[in-house]
């Protein structure tokens, strides 16, 4: 039924942070047009989690080892923005995008689904 998901990161400076994604991140990626750059992710998962407060979405890239991605991430330039924290369901850190905003990182200590068999 479904073929995929569709992730929008609305950014201030989408001009600085798609060459972020396709150099740094080192995203494969297909030019919808004027440089309009659509980016393929690593497989994905979605969760739905209770809010007591305004609804929001969010997205995360998933580590198998976040200390050894931010390594490699740094040595390609990117900003640390928060270092890796034990939030007890997994480690958390994010990446400071060209625009300013940040990316956040995990490393889960949970049963996770992306890794299913179709």
């Amino acid at each position: 039924m479904f073929s995929g998901a569709h992730v929008i990161l609305y950014t201030r400076d989408a001009d600085a942070d798609r060459p972020f994604l396709r150099d740094v991140l080192g995203f494969d990626h297909v030019d919808a047009g004027r440089g309009w750059l659509i980016f393929k992710l690593p497989p994905a998962e979605v969760a739905v989690h209770p809010s007591g407060g305004e609804e929001r979405h969010e997205f995360y890239l998933m580590c198998d080892d976040i200390e050894g991605a931010l390594r490699e991430l740094t040595d390609r330039g990117a900003e640390v923005a928060e270092p890796v924290s034990d939030q007890g369901w997994g480690l958390l850190a994010s990446l400071r995008l060209p625009s300013g905003a940040e990316l956040p990182l995990y490393e889960p200590r949970h049963p996770t689904a992306h890794t299913l068999s179709p």
